[in-house]
């Protein structure tokens, strides 16, 4: 089993021991695809576990929504997550969470104050995270790092589901304005913390998030269609996603519908990676968010050409973007886009919408395409031409690894760690380095 200390030895020295993480919301132990898991989930996993190989220990403070739910667990070593009583042990809506924030702080500072564990700096993620970390200065004088991975004012902005609360956008803010730095995921966002939330430009960075590119990497494409019993020539789409209408799940089925009528006889497979099935009394049963996407299929006619998998762990991953030809991403919004980023290092090609962090990690006609969100149209005649245009599908599939490369851990890490260093010191950021 590799080791921090194994790795520490090939990196510079850091000007920091210990970090705090907050992730009020979800743990970073949850499956991504799961409720509300995702991305966000991955990133802090990941940048944890690559701080501790340079000697960096993290603890990651999350609240417990499970009774049964381990005080604390050493996934790697060098990190710890650490769960905490804060309101009913079960599975709350985000919007109702805010009022067990100063519970979570309390139960938090406690702990630490009883472990004489000292922090270097915080690092809060997601809006909630925040207003955790602005009131732990209560308790320590501690700088502290935002990363929002969403933005209120974004999402309102697409009108893809239920507008995000008053108090949200308000709490997004004044984060903004008070924390110590701000890391934001692409140019877009950084643009729209300065512009709409009044953060001090001399307080961000941009850190785009990272891919793990030897986890994801290309496989034997036969071999992984054969596990997964696809027909070698069988054109192949995948989807991986939480089931969310910012994910654009509506628009995916109505462009698959006519996918799947101009390719009838080739019999185009959508392979759907998203949801959850339970054990019930005749055999696995979807839980409810799923069975409402099942349902459209099937009105739709589409039964025969999507199978619905279910959320998978990422260490399985790798063998349904090798086994897929194309990647379907029709998000209304994303900050970053991590899957279309696994995808890519697999050397799958991405279609994806033309939105948010999408925008600059999908090079148009290079690693994927680029096309407008919901238009189901523009979205099934993408994915048509790459699925039989063997040229381009081959021209995209060298492109996406290639472009996937720039999002490595270790570039992510560093810059992440030059943050770190400066508001430690109370110093002003200086240029990211990535």
């Amino acid at each position: 089993m590799e080791t921090a200390i194994e790795h520490r030895d090939f990196f510079p020295p850091v000007g920091i021991r210990r970090v705090a993480m907050i992730s009020l919301h979800t743990s970073p132990l949850a499956q991504p695809g799961i409720g509300s898991a995702g991305g966000m989930n991955v990133y802090i996993r990941e940048l944890s576990r690559h701080l501790a190989q340079r000697g960096v220990e993290v603890d990651i403070f999350t609240r417990r929504d499970h009774p049964d739910l381990p005080p604390v667990v050493e996934p790697v070593p060098g990190v710890r997550v650490l769960t905490l009583d804060a309101g009913p042990a079960t599975s709350l809506a985000k919007e109702r969470l805010f009022c067990y924030v100063p519970e979570f702080v309390s139960e938090l500072a406690y702990r630490v104050y009883g472990q004489q564990r000292p922090y270097d700096v915080i690092h809060a993620h997601y809006w909630l995270s925040g207003w955790a970390a602005h009131l732990l200065q209560r308790y320590w004088s501690i700088p502290f790092v935002q990363m929002f991975h969403t933005l209120a004012v974004l999402k309102n902005a697409v009108r893809a589901s239920p507008p995000e609360s008053v108090l949200r956008l308000q709490v997004e803010q004044g984060l903004a304005r008070i924390a110590d730095a701000v890391i934001a995921a692409n140019p877009d966002e950084r643009e729209t913390i300065v512009s709409e939330l009044g953060a001090p430009p001399g307080r961000l960075c941009t850190v785009p998030p990272g891919v793990d590119a030897e986890h994801f990497r290309p496989l034997d494409r036969a071999a992984a269609r054969a596990q997964m019993g696809i027909e070698p020539n069988r054109p192949t789409a995948l989807f991986v996603g939480r089931i969310d209408p910012v994910k654009g799940i509506d628009t995916l089925l109505r462009a698959w519908q006519r996918v799947h009528a101009t390719l009838a006889k080739e019999r185009p497979l959508l392979l759907f990676l998203g949801g959850t099935f339970q054990n019930g009394l005749y055999g696995p049963e979807p839980d409810r968010a799923l069975a409402r996407v099942i349902a459209e299929a099937e009105t739709l006619g589409l039964s025969g050409s999507i199978r619905f998998l279910g959320s998978r762990p990422q260490s399985e991953l790798p063998l349904f973007y090798n086994a897929a030809d194309v990647c379907l991403i029709p998000s209304r919004y994303e900050s970053f886009g991590l899957v279309a980023v696994e995808a890519m290092a697999c050397g799958t090609p991405v279609i994806a919408s033309r939105v948010g962090g999408l925008r600059f990690s999908v090079e148009h006609e290079v690693s994927g395409l680029h096309v407008p969100p919901d238009d189901p149209d523009a979205l099934a005649a993408a994915t048509i031409r790459t699925l039989t245009d063997h040229r381009l599908r081959s021209h995209l599939q060298v492109g996406a690894r290639q472009a996937a490369l720039r999002y490595s851990w270790h570039r992510v890490t560093t810059a992440v760690v030059k943050v770190y260093e400066q508001v430690a010191r109370r110093e002003a950021l200086q240029p990211c380095p990535a």
